[in-house]
């Protein structure tokens, strides 16, 4: 079992950045890979970005590249999510999610995570 506690979410301007934890819970932290999800108002859910157990891959969806950076850090059982050059249409609840994978193999549908957290809010203002 992991529990996800996202953190870091708030009001901002375009063109600030930001940046996103999520911490975890348990031991084996390090066996899972990690992504990060966001749903806008009115819009469903969708992939941002994943980073492998040991954070030697990461995979972006075309809308965050070159802006958004997923990283890790095993030690303090976190995944942080960077978020630079932020925009009007980034506004949305950010999502960290997990599942158990020994692989570099990155997932990016919703249903291949395991393990959810609660949320945090991102609005970007103009």
């Amino acid at each position: 079992q992991v529990q996800l506690v996202e953190s870091g979410g708030g009001l901002v301007q375009a063109g600030d950045s930001l940046r996103l934890s999520c911490a975890a819970s348990g031991r084996t932290f390090k066996s899972y890979a990690m992504g990060w999800f966001r749903q806008a108002p009115g819009k469903e859910r969708e992939f941002v970005a994943a980073v492998s157990w040991n954070g030697g891959s990461t995979y972006y969806a075309n809308s965050v590249k070159g802006r958004f950076t997923i990283s890790r850090d095993n030690a303090k059982n976190t995944v942080y999510l960077q978020m630079n050059s932020l925009k009007l249409e980034d506004t949305a609840v950010y999502y960290c999610a997990a599942y158990y994978s020994g692989s570099s193999h990155l997932a990016q549908r919703e249903n291949e995570y395991a393990y959810w957290g609660q949320g945090t809010q991102v609005t970007v203002s103009s």
